[in-house]
């Protein structure tokens, strides 16, 4: 018969093995949806989708620290961040306000000239794709990090819901423009991620500085 301990052990070695799986898919999942979304972006002309990429290209930075965060927990337990996942956030957090300030200016510009994409196809699909894989990905993050009772998890899986937002975001801006034509609603939809891009800025800062808990204040549940 083997003893509660180890197979304790064993069972928290395996949930802290699935949360270390589910960071590499967030980290490898975002960089393809960050290529496919810059390339059809700028080849359609849709600043929403070109902005919605490179969001997906700073969630990159943000994973490769979770990622860090998950094997460090795994060796110590301890919950408090390290030097390189605060690093991390704090890029993180400057990039996204460079990426607001871009989109801004970009949409502002976009919409003086009446500019108007030659298609938003691929901005519903991506969108649509993204939504069905954030949520699986909150699913089961939220399931490990209450197994594991690691706050600093279920804090990663609820932050992730704003990657769903943002897909609706583009969704409806893709999918406004595809039924009406209508130019401005592609640069509406960068004004609105680029707010949520702001958001994660300031979210990525605040968990740099209270040791990754969520900046919504827990209201992101």
């Amino acid at each position: 018969m083997i003893p509660l301990s180890i197979e304790l052990n064993q069972k928290k070695a395996d949930l802290y093995k699935w949360a270390n799986i589910l960071a590499l898919i967030t980290i490898f999942y975002n960089l393809l949806e960050g290529i496919v979304s810059v390339l059809f972006g700028l080849e359609d002309g849709t600043i929403a989708l070109f902005g919605f990429g490179v969001d997906s290209f700073v969630e990159v930075i943000s994973g490769v620290g979770i990622w860090h965060m998950v094997r460090r927990l795994r060796q110590s337990g301890d919950e408090k961040l390290d030097r390189f996942e605060k690093d991390a956030l704090r890029i993180t957090g400057t990039a996204f306000y460079i990426l607001t300030t871009g989109l801004v200016i970009t949409a502002i510009v976009n919409f003086y000239q009446g500019h108007k994409p030659e298609t938003a196809l691929w901005g519903i699909i991506i969108s649509v794709i993204s939504i069905l894989t954030m949520w699986v990905l909150i699913h089961y993050k939220t399931k490990v990090g209450k197994q594991l009772n690691s706050q600093a998890i279920l804090a990663d899986a609820a932050c992730t819901k704003v990657c769903i937002q943002l897909s609706l975001v583009l969704l409806l801006a893709s999918a406004g423009y595809e039924l009406t034509g209508i130019g401005w609603l592609d640069s509406a939809g960068a004004i609105l991620i680029a707010w949520f891009s702001f958001k994660e800025g300031r979210e990525s800062f605040q968990k740099a500085r209270n040791n990754f808990k969520c900046g919504c204040k827990d209201n992101c549940n």
